[in-house]
């Protein structure tokens, strides 16, 4: 009888500390670890998100911003930390482009990570400085098709969200020869079409809306499902004809691997009670961003796992490579 009584007791005691891991989280300062600079939007988020939390949990909630290697250096960071639910990533559309995009990774992005829940989506955009011979983006692609090679767009680097977002297009338009212009951050991209030195760029949303608002840049599609407040005059590149496109920034927590299931659920919980918060959905809608919590961790998982195979063939056709 000893074998069978000392099994329940290990299974309760194993059940009771699950149960305290969950209660007594947060045991100090949590740590929002960003692979991007102060300043953007997704550092922007963090530091909207942070003091709501630390309001709930009873801890502070600091943003560290880890850049370099592409962010892959946070995320490096995080999946190498300890699993108690103090260090979270925001685990970004990025994370699922490196698969494919560099030779060797220092983590798994799907196995080094429990990944919380999708925080927030925004839409990319394409523009055009205002000497484009083309005012829709049917227009745009007749000129391209009949001028190939002739047109060139920026991006924020190679490998990045909206390089792709534009690959995409050009090959659901039918494999349109636009030469693509890397720029080592979208700031710098955003200067060159407004000055007229490229034609067109793909971009993130927020940062054009003023331009294209003052006429300094002519906007052709977004890449969303659907319209965005910031531009509701601005079509989606399904509305404008190219069917099949949808692709969106997005981001939210992950930790790394082993974390307690029931500190996962109630960091999950959290992070859901946060983004239901007035104040935060103001802010965020202003900067152009949607309020999009997944429905679980397990969903928010599954979705990176299709994301992951969805621009592998992308990112291949692209030809870009990084052999760190």
């Amino acid at each position: 009888m000893k074998r069978p009584l000392q099994f329940l007791v290990f299974v309760f005691a194993s059940a009771l500390m699950t149960s305290l891991a969950a209660q007594t989280w947060p045991t100090k300062p949590v740590r929002l670890v960003l692979g991007y600079a102060a300043g953007g939007a997704m550092d922007m988020s963090g530091r909207v998100i942070s003091p709501i939390l630390s309001e709930s949990i009873g801890q502070p909630v600091v943003v560290e911003n880890r850049t370099g290697g592409a962010a892959n250096i946070a995320a490096e960071a995080v999946a190498r930390s300890t699993p108690d639910g103090h260090t979270i990533l925001f685990y970004a559309d990025a994370y699922t482009i490196a698969p494919s995009l560099f030779a060797r990774l220092p983590y798994d992005p799907v196995k080094d990570f429990v990944h919380v829940t999708q925080m927030v989506s925004g839409a990319h955009i394409l523009v055009g400085h205002p000497s484009v011979p083309a005012n829709t983006l049917q227009e745009l692609i007749a000129y391209a098709k009949a001028n190939p090679g002739k047109l060139a767009y920026g991006s924020p680097g190679n490998g990045t969200p909206q390089h792709l977002a534009a690959e995409l297009f050009k090959n659901l338009a039918g494999g349109l020869k636009i030469t693509h212009v890397p720029y080592k951050g979208g700031g710098q991209a955003i200067g060159d079409v407004v000055g007229g030195t490229i034609p067109l760029a793909s971009l993130g949303l927020p940062p054009t809306a003023g331009h294209i608002k003052a006429g300094r840049l002519k906007a052709f599609a977004v890449t969303s499902k659907a319209r965005q407040r910031l531009l509701p005059d601005t079509p989606t590149f399904q509305e404008a004809g190219v069917a099949g496109f949808e692709t969106v920034q997005w981001w939210g927590p992950a930790v790394p691997a082993g974390t307690p299931a029931p500190v996962v659920k109630r960091i999950y919980e959290e992070f859901v009670k946060a983004l239901r918060d007035p104040r935060l959905v103001q802010r965020f809608n202003g900067a152009g961003l949607e309020v999009t919590p997944s429905a679980s961790p397990e969903a928010f998982t599954g979705f990176i796992k299709a994301e992951i195979g969805r621009w592998a063939p992308v990112v291949k056709a692209s030809g870009a490579r990084v052999d760190n």
